[in-house]
């Protein structure tokens, strides 16, 4: 017998109905990938704060969280990564806080005619110096150079050859700014005028970061599979952990990793990264005195993660370039040594190539031990959580398109056709053929073993209920090569 879904067994007018379904259709879609980006907008931006947002380019960034905001900074490098991923933004006003400050300080006067290269945030701001500019005209000049680019997150204020320079927004993230000057050094023409004295105070003293759970509790129920924020404090990375904690609960399957990154010494990333242990987190190594601040690496990082996970979470990141961002002087760069103890302390990290260019290195998770305290590598790899994501999500879209509306039945009865009675191996067969898609999209292994090792059964106390141990061999990356060559005279 055929069960009709929408055709009723009453109806007398002719002639032919027809209805269509794809029930018995084993092709799965991946879902479609989001981007959530977390960060603060300026006053000026049209955006609600705390009222998620479909961000479509760069320029509609910058109108609904302003010129020259960290938003609108992160979005930039964002999209210079990544023009594909869909992109959303819970935007945060600023807390009643303090704007990070440091200062450029200026003496003279100048014996020759010549450029200062302020690199402000990475961007490059250059200054005429004419010969015998007293101090105070020099800083004049820098403070107008600066004001000039209103996309930079930073005003300034001159005072006598003095330049204070002020975060545009309250909080910490100010903190993480970079100023430098002559970065890219006399090789490509940056020299400071003879006669002019420049010493940089970074800026400092940021504090007071918005409320996140709030920006939080706006989202809908809905997967946002990478999450991109700016901040360092435990605090909020506490917040974001135990939500995504939640959110990869069984009973809301709404997955995603949480993106950040952090610059400093390597004893400063190691005490970062060994105090924290989350599973669903990863912080990169932003480099020593990058010129680029430690949130647009981290912006960077986004999206190149969601370009390559997106095609395929299993595959490693390595080697993906960070568009837009400087790296670290060669005397700052980090040595095999260090790149090692940052990996053994939770911070994934990067490479430099001979160009000069930034890429990703290992990229992991802040998880370390086990719920026992105990070292455990399980989900070391980012590539595991976004890979277990993408595996949970086809499964369980398969097994809610095929057995919608079926009825239960045990195992060893014989059903007329078209019962709409399903049992526990005809699961087991949908399972099985559900692993071998994904060892096809390359995301398993050893699928014979994967079916000795699942078992699926009628749940003896419910009986409206199906419970399965599904044991799937997930395909690993391949980071290490190591060969003893024995060679003879």
């Amino acid at each position: 017998m055929i069960n009709f879904v929408q055709i009723p067994r009453t109806i007398r007018a002719p002639l032919a109905y027809l209805e269509v379904n794809s029930n018995n259709s084993s092709l799965n879609s991946l879902n479609n990938k989001r981007i959530l980006v977390l960060g603060q907008m300026l006053s000026t931006g049209s955006a609600a704060a705390n009222v998620p947002v479909l961000v479509s380019s760069y320029a509609q960034a910058i109108d609904y969280f302003g010129k020259g905001s960290m938003l609108a900074n992160m979005f930039e490098v964002l999209f210079r990564n990544n023009q594909f991923t869909e992109k959303w933004c819970v935007p945060m006003a600023d807390a009643t806080g303090t704007n990070a400050s440091g200062s450029i300080t200026i003496t003279g006067p100048a014996t020759e005619a010549g450029t200062l290269s302020f690199y402000m945030g990475g961007v490059l701001v250059s200054v005429a110096v004419a010969d015998e500019d007293t101090a105070t005209e020099i800083g004049d000049a820098i403070e107008t150079a600066i004001n000039a680019n209103e996309d930079l997150p930073v005003t300034a204020s001159n005072d006598a050859g003095v330049v204070t320079v002020t975060y545009r927004h309250d909080g910490t993230v100010g903190n993480f700014y970079n100023m430098q000057i002559n970065y890219a050094g006399i090789a490509a023409g940056e020299k400071t005028p003879a006669g002019v004295g420049v010493a940089i105070v970074q800026l400092t003293s940021g504090a007071t970061d918005p409320t996140v759970t709030t920006a939080l509790a706006a989202l809908p129920e809905q997967i946002f599979d990478y999450w991109l924020h700016p901040y360092q404090s435990s605090t909020i990375l506490d917040v974001l952990d135990d939500e995504m904690e939640d959110r990869w609960d069984a009973l809301r399957m709404l997955e995603g990793h949480v993106f950040g990154a952090a610059a400093g010494s390597v004893g400063t990333l190691t005490t970062l990264g060994t105090g924290r242990n989350g599973k669903h987190a990863t912080i990169l190594d932003a480099g020593l005195d990058s010129p680029s601040p430690s949130y647009l690496w981290a912006a960077a990082l986004v999206g190149q993660a969601a370009r390559s996970a997106s095609a395929d979470p299993a595959l490693p990141m390595t080697t993906l370039p960070l568009l837009a961002i400087l790296p670290p002087k060669i005397e700052n760069r980090r040595s095999l040594s260090q790149v090692n103890t940052l990996l053994y302390s939770g911070i994934a990290t990067h490479e430099v190539d001979q160009g000069g260019n930034v890429t990703l290195g290992r990229i992991i998770t802040n998880n370390q031990t086990n719920a026992a305290g105990s070292a455990d590598a399980t989900w070391l790899d980012v590539n595991t959580p976004l890979t277990v994501a993408t595996l949970r999500q086809v499964l369980r879209s398969r097994i809610t398109t095929k057995f919608a509306r079926m009825k239960l039945a045990d195992d060893g009865n014989n059903f007329g056709a078209g019962s709409n009675i399903v049992t526990p191996t005809t699961i087991r067969g949908e399972i099985i053929a559900w692993a071998a898609e994904m060892k096809q999209l390359g995301l398993v292994e050893n699928i014979e073993a994967f079916k000795q090792a699942l078992i699926v059964e009628r749940d003896t106390v419910d009986r409206t209920r199906v419970n399965a141990s599904i044991p799937p061999d997930l395909v690993n990356q391949f980071y290490i090569f190591a060969g003893a060559i024995s060679f003879i005279l």
